[in-house]
């Protein structure tokens, strides 16, 4: 990209450099020159995401189970953006599966967690996709994902709430089926 003196190089940043106009009295001001490019480049990778597949991700970092036990990773920062109004938000979430003959690289399930959560998004949407991608890679008994977030949409404009939190949860397999097993997803990922 050039300096930020020739202007905004890309379609991108000329739509930046226009809502700028639009909102600003001064939009040419020494703190705004290089806004265009800045928000551009934030902006990749605020939505990182789409350039990843899951499948690659995991890669080679899958290993023969030596358990059938329940493996659980809690507490995954994730940080995403509403679709609805390119508002961030941003919270935690809770990844368990029970392996069926695979297990995978821990770090591996927060780098899905990521993939998913750097695209423009809904909170329910990136549950269910981070909980279906797990399933159809591993192809374990059961997956379950709980998501906890903030939404900076409810928090900084229309109602204005801010200590709300949404939480939601995709179950799959045994998680689904069995009460137990989800009962003790549950009180693992609360504690």
């Amino acid at each position: 990209m050039s300096s930020s003196s020739s202007g905004p190089d890309t379609p991108f940043q000329q739509s930046i450099a226009q809502m700028l106009r639009e909102m600003d009295p001064d939009p040419v001001r020494e703190g705004l020159r290089d806004t265009p490019r800045r928000v551009e480049k934030a902006f990749r990778h605020y939505t990182s995401g789409y350039a990843q597949d899951p499948k690659k991700v995991i890669g080679d970092a899958l290993f023969q189970a030596e358990t059938d036990e329940m493996v659980v990773v809690k507490d995954i920062e994730l940080y995403s953006l509403c679709e609805h109004h390119l508002a961030p938000f941003f919270g935690k979430a809770h990844v368990a599966y029970i392996p069926s003959g695979k297990i995978v690289g821990l770090s591996k399930i927060a780098r899905v967690v990521d993939i998913y959560a750097r695209r423009l998004q809904v909170q329910e949407r990136l549950t269910m996709q981070v909980a279906q991608a797990l399933d159809e890679v591993l192809q374990p008994r059961g997956v379950g994902v709980i998501v906890e977030a903030s939404h900076l949409c409810m928090m900084m404009r229309g109602v204005e709430k801010q200590n709300s939190k949404t939480v939601t949860s995709c179950l799959l397999g045994l998680f689904r089926k069995d009460e137990r097993t989800r009962a003790e997803f549950l009180q693992l990922a609360r504690h």
